[in-house]
């Protein structure tokens, strides 16, 4: 049925990106809207055609599938679709059906054209890349939200004094806020504990409030690290609140600074290269989470700050390959150790697990194999030490299986593309994702290239690897929601590597497959596949843009756990995100799903 002109501006106002413009604005953009009512399974669009507008549900379901037919989203009121094909030539990517009797509000093209042009809001609501993060590396132009730490610890005025401080004593941090509500009332810190509580002999049940400092300076977010660095000159301070709205939404201390100067990824490498043993070395690589957080609130782009981060491992495991060498003597023939997973990829983050493997000369006799059995041994227990865990699989040169001559592995990949069981497929998986990273690189190059010519011309293989890709999904749940973790310690949860960055990595690994690519990094093997045609152009930037906002949403995550003092790991709970950040995310997935669906299909490239 036709709606008022009220009727639809109340409906606008409180619809995302909408409800962010200004009256004046939703007053004339109201009338350009058409309602069209549709029966229950009647097409909306079909995949091609051209779309006379941006579709919004105002009553209704309607249900969106890609090129293969697969559903991508059940969509119901306040909901808008038909944005990704506007936006590139005005053809449908996907199809469009109801499910119920449905009214729809259609924005005519040129009118949604003229909308994301003339404000920037509605534009970056519907721009599915990912922006170029600008690079804030310097301490006194970077914006406090980047440098505070985001859950400051806090207390009621009418906590004791012995309260305020187990709590402090509990989450090792000098200061504590005292609030009422969101609202920040003052704040206590450990000089104000000895100098006031101490000195002056007060009694431990003495309320919080009677010594805090009452209504103290605070910063905005969006105030830059020079602001904060001349408060605390100033007054003399080292603990400045920060505040939004009246709501307390951070900190900002000395440590947070120092932190985000103190250190390079150069440094670290420097340190461990030089290092005379595991534990040393150990120290060294305890301060990784902080080289995170500051490379994520720097700016650097995921592919840079987990390129960074590897490249320590990859120095830790030289080390101790050399101090190996040192403690049991020169190898008796040449070795190649290798780095799979994460770390093969070049893609670790602040959680790893260690992944490696031994390829040994074919000289190499069964007395010889003690000597890289201890070596193996040694350097596995190193990286432990450096906090790079054991295998849960055993998937380490310490395992027999693992540690073999050239012509065994050459056996390994022949028969794993001959009889592609489920193992086989685990296994090639796992192993091409190989990368050199000391000893005799030589025993690996005709290696990959050879294996990847004999599984490309195997289509069961193929088939194969290209299931065992679809095995992790991206978590897309009905009515525009997300398929979160049902039970357990993360229920509620999104787990951001097996169900985010891992459905592109498997992706990755089989266009690199298809195309005989020897990139092992999954964007490089994006980008590759793109140039080679395993991928289209718009589909190839699609998954790009997908992956890095996937990726790049997990490293922010990661980065917040650890300035609030948590260890860091890949469950996100959606709460977390503004509506923007989990309306994106879920587009993202939606790509992802998408590219699923087109090799699942046998259809490499997605136009």
């Amino acid at each position: 049925m036709p709606l008022d002109l009220p009727t639809l501006t109340r409906f606008l106002s409180g619809v995302h990106p909408y409800d962010a413009l200004g009256p004046e604005v939703l007053a004339e953009l109201a009338p350009q809207f058409r309602a069209r009512s549709i029966a229950a399974g009647q097409d909306v669009y079909a995949l091609g055609e051209a779309l006379e507008g941006l579709y919004l549900i105002h009553e209704g379901a309607v249900e969106v599938r890609d090129q293969n037919g697969a559903q991508l989203s059940l969509l119901g009121p306040r909901n808008s679709f038909g944005e990704r094909g506007l936006v590139r030539d005005g053809r449908a990517v996907t199809s469009a059906r109801t499910v119920q009797d449905s009214t729809l509000l259609v924005l005519p093209k040129g009118d949604f054209l003229r909308l994301i042009e003339t404000h920037a809001g509605v534009q970056r609501f519907f721009d599915r890349t990912r922006p170029v993060k600008p690079k804030r590396s310097d301490l006194a132009t970077s914006r406090v939200e980047t440098l505070m730490a985001t859950t400051p610890l806090t207390c009621g005025p009418d906590a004791t004094v012995q309260e305020a401080a187990r709590l402090m004593a509990d989450r090792h941090v000098s200061s504590i806020c005292v609030t009422v509500g969101d609202a920040l009332h003052g704040i206590v810190t450990i000089r104000d504990m000895s100098g006031k509580v101490v000195a002056g002999a007060l009694p431990m049940t003495t309320p919080i409030s009677q010594i805090m400092t009452a209504d103290p300076v605070s910063l905005p977010p969006c105030a830059i690290g020079s602001d904060v660095l001349h408060m605390m000159m100033e007054r003399r301070i080292g603990h400045v609140p920060v505040v939004e709205a009246g709501k307390l939404v951070g900190i900002v201390t000395q440590t947070d600074l120092t932190r985000f100067q103190a250190m390079t990824s150069a440094e670290l490498v420097s340190e461990i290269a030089h290092a005379p043993d595991a534990a040393a070395m150990a120290r060294v690589t305890a301060r990784i989470p902080d080289l995170l957080v500051q490379l994520v609130a720097g700016g650097n782009r995921h592919e840079v700050v987990t390129r960074l981060i590897t490249d320590i491992a990859d120095t830790a495991t030289r080390r101790l390959l050399a101090l190996g060498e040192e403690r049991f003597g020169p190898a008796p023939v040449p070795y190649l150790w290798l780095a799979c997973g994460s770390q093969g990829r070049q893609e670790q983050t602040g959680v790893s697990d260690q992944d490696n493997c031994l390829i040994l000369d074919d000289a190499v006799t069964p007395e010889q194999m003690r000597y890289f059995k201890d070596l193996a041994g040694f350097v596995c227990d190193g990286l432990n030490t450096c906090g790079y865990v054991y295998c849960p699989g055993d998937m380490m040169a310490t395992a027999d299986r693992w540690c073999q001559p050239l012509r065994v592995w050459r056996d390994y990949f022949d028969g794993w593309i001959a009889k592609p069981s489920p193992e086989a497929q685990m296994l090639a998986s796992v192993m091409f994702d190989l990368r050199p990273i000391g000893g005799t690189v030589s025993l690996f190059d005709d290696l990959q290239e050879q294996t990847l010519a004999k599984a490309a011309k195997n289509s069961i293989f193929v088939a194969h690897m290209v299931s065992n890709s679809l095995k992790h999904t991206p978590p897309l749940g009905l009515l525009r929601g997300f398929a979160t973790i049902r039970s357990g310690e993360h229920k509620n949860q999104l787990d951001m590597k097996h169900n985010g960055v891992v459905p592109v990595v498997d992706l990755g690994r089989v266009y690199a497959l298809q195309g005989q690519l020897t990139e092992v990094n999954t964007r490089a093997r994006l980008e590759a596949a793109r140039h080679a045609g395993v991928l289209s152009q718009s589909g190839g930037q699609d998954l790009l843009d997908a992956y890095d906002l996937i990726a790049e949403t997990r490293l922010e995550h990661q980065a917040k756990q650890i300035k609030s003092g948590a260890a860091p790991d890949n469950y996100l709970a959606p709460s977390d995100l503004s509506d923007f950040e989990r309306s994106h995310l879920r587009d993202a997935f939606v790509v992802v799903k998408s590219l699923q669906s087109a090799v699942g299909h046998g259809k490499g490239m997605l136009s």
